[in-house]
């Protein structure tokens, strides 16, 4: 088959992907102006499964042109070539790469990463094409500075009307002045703002920088819609609290990006702790996320010498969980056999995974890249570690001299298990620690999900002490409970019985179990009691079912409440 044509059919399966891609995310715009807050949910999900409807849709192209003729590694090796000079006049060219190996993978018999028949690396060590202006607009303070802000402000034509927007660019200035005490003069200073505006759930970003001389800050500033309003909810101008805004745990953006790689460059300018692969994710990009990811993960292994170990924390009943100490991620396998108390087959586990990367995650639960046919160095392995293996997930385990190949299995970003944080936490830890943990259920309880199983060591404390969830077997969306008050005894033996007399439902969950098993130590018990003892009331779950069901979508918002801006005209 001509390579040519391949490579030509493949390009026009991604363009078409592209195209729609773009309009679904051009369209946040207008839904942030209208308020639809459930239509921007749909249509995040309708943009993640679309790329497999998309690559399904070319490979299908191509077996039609093949005919009963198969792609030889030749075929693909000739394609690739072909396709590098195709896509060397692409904005785009790195999710396009990503879309070619996609293809080749679905057509592949051989589950081998060969970097002549695929992009394992990029062909380009620069962007081939670059922006025609730049991505980002640039303001200069001088003595003017309320001028500057209210017209960087207005230069996004929203078509609705500020609040007040004297009172939102007073609200700015007093906020930078307090952020920022080390900058001492107006002259000089200079602010970027990226000419894309990232939206996400009922807020729209508007994220760039500012400079004064060789220095530079981070600067967000936070827009909400307010019956048909709009105003400046905070600003934010710090690294680690825009690292909480772009976080692993948080939906991805609706960011219009014709040069994606020009834009996740400028991103890690702002957040040089970030994995480019993670930033490609928040902007939508997951596949290439993947990609990204693959690339780093390759490049760290042949820095490093450190083996592969057996996740800290209590085993998982589901999942088989390993890390590399020197890398911040864990690698996560579906075990072949559960325990008996885990009534859920190994498809069920892996659609509840997807229903978390397709859900609004409001910062409590992390992201995952799911992966087939992953190979590790067999000599990173410790032996502890390929026993594990094979005692538990020998059904997705190849060993061979080499290497280690993994069938199928997640990563997913390291945090130190709760359960083991709390252990060594000053009492002051300890009590953020649950103050966090309880607003995470909540959070994720606004979100209609309910996690199932709230165990301790279930959740993890990132580097920024947030709490966040990342077992999802047992996840089900919040509505499909049914929350229950405890049956009161009738008699002396029902009351002395070890086991439930009353009736169980399979959907039935009892909250004011919660008191007894989530914790064992009398101390812990009482501060969570004290902080968010409404968890252990069915009452406090079946309204948050009532609001879900009404068709509201709950405030949850990437930065404290106390960021948040006073509006009464005097506070201001």
């Amino acid at each position: 088959m001509d390579a040519q044509l391949v490579a030509q059919t493949i390009c026009d399966g991604f363009q078409r992907y592209r195209d729609r891609f773009a309009e679904i995310t051009l369209a946040a715009k207008p839904r942030f102006e209208r308020a639809a807050w459930l239509e921007g949910q749909i249509a995040s999900a309708e943009r993640l499964e679309m790329y497999k409807s998309h690559t399904h849709g070319v490979v299908e192209d191509l077996r039609r042109l093949a005919s009963a003729q198969n792609l030889t590694p030749a075929h693909w090796r000739a394609a690739k070539h072909a396709y590098v000079d195709i896509i060397r006049r692409l904005p785009d060219f790195d999710l396009a790469e990503t879309f070619f190996n996609s293809i080749n993978r679905d057509m592949s018999e051989s589950w081998e990463v060969d970097d002549t028949q695929m992009f394992v690396w990029s062909e380009f060590e620069r962007a081939p094409v670059a922006p025609a202006v730049p991505i980002f607009t640039s303001y200069r303070f001088g003595r003017d500075m309320v001028g500057t802000v209210r017209a960087m402000l207005d230069s996004f034509a929203f078509i609705l009307p500020w609040q007040d927007i004297d009172r939102d660019v007073r609200n700015v200035l007093r906020s930078l002045a307090e952020a920022r005490p080390e900058i001492k003069r107006t002259t000089g200073l200079e602010v970027q703002i990226l000419n894309t505006v990232f939206y996400r759930n009922k807020g729209a970003y508007l994220v760039g920088k500012l400079l004064d001389g060789d220095r530079f800050w981070p600067v967000v500033l936070a827009i909400l819609n307010e019956h048909d309003e709009l105003y400046v909810d905070t600003l934010i101008c710090d690294e680690d609290e825009l690292s909480v805004v772009f976080s692993f745990t948080r939906s991805y953006f609706m960011a219009d990006a014709p040069h994606p790689s020009a834009l996740v460059e400028y991103l890690n300018e702002l957040l040089p702790g970030k994995m480019r692969s993670e930033l490609y994710a928040s902007i939508g990009m997951h596949k290439h996320g993947k990609t990204e990811f693959y690339r780093g993960f390759l490049t760290h292994l042949a820095r490093t010498k450190d083996q592969f170990i057996i996740a800290p924390g209590i085993k998982g009943m589901v999942m088989s969980v390993f890390t590399l100490p020197s890398y911040q991620t864990v690698f996560k396998v579906i075990k072949d056999e559960f325990a008996p108390q885990k009534n859920i087959t190994r498809d069920e586990v892996k659609e509840k995974y997807y229903t978390v990367k397709t859900h609004d995650r409001v910062g409590r639960m992390a992201d995952t890249q799911e992966f087939d046919h992953f190979t590790f160095p067999r000599a990173r392995f410790s032996d502890e570690l390929v026993n594990e293996l094979r005692r538990v997930a020998a059904s997705s385990l190849t060993l061979t001299d080499d290497l280690v190949i993994i069938s199928h299995l997640y990563t997913e970003r390291l945090m130190t298990p709760l359960n083991l944080y709390i252990e060594s936490a000053t009492p002051r830890e300890l009590r953020d620690a649950l103050d966090e943990y309880g607003n995470a259920i909540k959070q994720l309880a606004a979100a209609n999900i309910f996690p199932g199983d709230m165990l301790l060591k279930n959740f993890g404390v990132t580097r920024h002490g947030r709490v966040v969830f990342y077992d999802y077997d047992e996840i089900s969306y919040l509505t499909d409970v049914n929350f229950r008050a405890l049956p009161e005894a009738r008699t002396a033996e029902e009351e002395l019985s070890a086991e439930a007399w009353y009736g169980v439902g399979p959907h039935d969950v009892f909250p004011e179990e919660f008191r007894r098993f989530l914790f064992a130590k009398p101390e812990i018990k009482r501060i969570f009691t004290e902080l968010h003892g409404e968890l252990f009331d069915p009452e406090y779950w079946c309204g948050l079912q009532d609001t879900i069901r009404s068709g509201q979508v709950m405030d949850v918002f990437p930065y404290r409440r106390k960021k948040r801006f006073a509006r009464r005209a005097d506070a201001a």
